[in-house]
């Protein structure tokens, strides 16, 4: 059999995946959109296949192309792999690695990861997608995200999860408020005074939700937000209380800050590496994960 493709227009059909559309890939893999529309025709040609569904909307894969997809991106990441190994191109090489967390683990964990890689590896382009658990989880099963951070929960079909560290809830309150000299405070208290919560489309609030079925709540939050970080910087405004993972606290003594751990019940949030099943990550993106499971979580 003749085989009249080549490693280009492999790159070019996972970058239409990963990117969702023929202009997004075009950017990413840095050609103009009629050269990489003539590397997936060349590709399809070849394989005598319909790779894609195209419309003025959108892109997808056809069954064929959903099929072809493990093998091509098998390859390509065996690929990058051997030529890190040989000579060490993931230090020069240029290109992108993608990491979604939400955004009480971007607070936490990326700031320290994101200065270790550049050190290491300044000429890649680091992105992070801070989102929502779920978006998160969408990201990482489309392709738009290499890996994620985030807490086990509902997660889809197409990634796993792999466990970091365990952290409890805590009550988040000034030091100037009636429950900031407790040792312990009971969920059924911190909701007797003003409070702050995340909205129902959070990933916490589900996982609250399942959590305290059992607790009495006898008024209403004051505020919702979308993000627990959003509902600390109203805290310390002021408004209220919260409560919230204990990672999403600031580190060490806060000047106006203090967490209070919640008891009855012990809530606990799992917070880990979220990957799209079955796919081996580029070796720049494995750098990254690397640092990340490196890095040196503190208490909990």
């Amino acid at each position: 059999m003749i085989i009249n493709f080549d490693l280009n227009d492999l790159q070019a059909f996972r970058a239409v995946v990963d990117k969702g559309s023929f202009r997004g890939a075009a950017e990413a893999i840095r050609i103009s959109q009629p050269a990489l529309s003539r590397r997936i025709e060349k590709l399809e040609s070849a394989l005598d296949v319909k790779l894609f569904e195209r419309t003025t909307r959108r892109v997808s894969l056809t069954m064929v192309g959903r099929a072809f997809l493990p093998q091509v991106e098998r390859l390509l990441d065996d690929l990058d792999i051997a030529l890190m190994g040989i000579s060490n191109v993931a230090s020069t090489r240029m290109g992108n690695v993608t990491i979604a967390c939400v955004p009480s683990t971007a607070y936490y964990f990326m700031p320290h990861v994101i200065s270790e890689f550049h050190k290491l590896y300044p000429k890649i382009r680091l992105r992070v997608l801070d989102a929502s658990a779920g978006e998160v989880c969408n990201a990482v099963a489309s392709g738009e995200a290499d890996f994620g951070v985030s807490f086990s929960g509902s997660l889809a079909d197409e990634v796993e999860f792999e466990l970091l560290l365990q952290e409890r809830y805590v009550l988040a309150c000034r030091r100037d408020h009636p429950l900031a000299e407790r040792e312990s405070v009971t969920w059924t208290e911190a909701y007797e005074h003003d409070y702050i919560t995340v909205d129902k489309t959070s990933g916490n609030r589900f996982l609250l939700d399942q959590a305290l079925r059992g607790v009495r709540v006898k008024k209403p939050s004051i505020c919702e937000t979308h993000h627990v970080t959003t509902m600390i910087g109203l805290v310390e405004a002021g408004l209220g209380v919260a409560m919230v993972p204990s990672i999403a606290m600031p580190a060490g003594t806060h000047p106006i800050l203090v967490s209070v751990p919640l008891v009855e019940p012990l809530v606990m949030r799992n917070v880990g590496l979220i990957k799209r099943r079955g796919r081996t990550l580029p070796p720049a993106a494995l750098e990254l994960e690397r640092l990340v499971r490196e890095m040196p979580f503190r208490s909990v």
